[in-house]
């Protein structure tokens, strides 16, 4: 079983990493992002009702729940615009890695809203994290950063960090899978709504697109978040969040041999910091909860 749960890990982490594929060729060929979430988000969230009507769980809500669960779509909505507003800035590969300091926000978000203490572990991790993404800026010798681009993707690892939160903090007695399905029903509701302001058709032009739709949803979105919820109850979340750092890698890997990102020194140096620093904050987290 613990096989098993490493192995679905690593699958949820390498499909969520997949996201620049899919999303590049859109924003290079001038296509509504808007409408291309609000179908990813769509898609992903009827896969998984239809999962839920499959296993006969009941799928009705409180408006308390609803009011939560609206809350955690428009995080993960601003998260996801966020990050893709990003790659105009920034390469897929740093954007990812720079997103992935999002476990060091939480644990910020923690320690000055609710006074959970910082230990060394997490303190070290906090600067190894920062350490990182500061050389990720770095253009040969000069600290030439692109303040717009760190700014814009800060704000989707803040909107992350922001819905982890919220489902620790809420207690709400609903299943992942639920919660999952509801997150995905409003998050594509915000970008439903913002491509009716924009006027923009929902048509969608050919059975090509329509089939890249439905394999996005599923396998950056479906795959990866089941993946995480199996991974979770098989070897529990400190080992699954620590899989999540395959997540930026295969990122960077995909902006290097697909769309010809420089691997530089500076990515490397910048991403095995990031990983070290998440790594930290994780295994810190984890200290914490068993002497708790």
């Amino acid at each position: 079983m613990k096989l098993k749960g490493y192995a679905l890990g690593i699958v949820s982490s390498v499909s969520y990493g997949l996201i620049p594929i899919f999303i590049l060729p859109v924003k290079h060929a001038h296509f509504s992002l808007d409408i291309t979430l609000f179908y990813r988000f769509l898609f992903s969230a009827l896969m998984i009702g239809g999962y839920l009507l499959y296993s006969k769980e009941n799928i009705s809500i409180n408006k308390k729940e609803g009011l939560i669960l609206a809350a955690l779509g428009l995080c993960y909505a601003f998260s996801s615009e966020f990050l893709f507003l990003g790659y105009d800035y920034l390469t897929a590969g740093i954007a990812s890695t720079v997103l992935f300091i999002y476990p060091v926000i939480v644990a910020l978000i923690m320690f000055f809203f609710y006074k959970e203490k910082l230990n060394k572990i997490s303190v070290t991790s906090l600067l190894l994290a920062f350490t990182g993404v500061i050389v990720l800026c770095l253009k040969g010798k000069s600290l030439e950063i692109n303040y717009v681009g760190l700014g814009i993707v800060m704000l989707s690892s803040l909107f992350y960090a922001l819905y982890i939160v919220i489902v620790n903090k809420s207690d709400i007695k609903v299943s992942g899978f639920k919660l999952s399905f509801y997150s995905m029903l409003f998050t594509s509701g915000y970008f439903m709504v913002k491509a009716l302001l924009a006027k923009e058709s929902f048509a969608i032009p050919s059975l090509t697109v329509f089939f890249n739709f439905t394999v996005f949803a599923f396998l950056t979105t479906v795959i990866s978040t089941l993946c995480l919820v199996f991974a979770i109850k098989n070897i529990g979340s400190t080992p699954a969040a620590i899989l999540g750092a395959l997540e930026p890698v295969v990122a960077v890997i995909i902006s290097v041999f697909i769309f010809q990102e420089k691997f530089t020194f500076n990515l490397l140096m910048g991403i095995i910091l990031i990983l070290f620093g998440v790594i930290l904050n994780v295994l810190a987290g984890s200290k914490k909860i068993a002497h708790s």
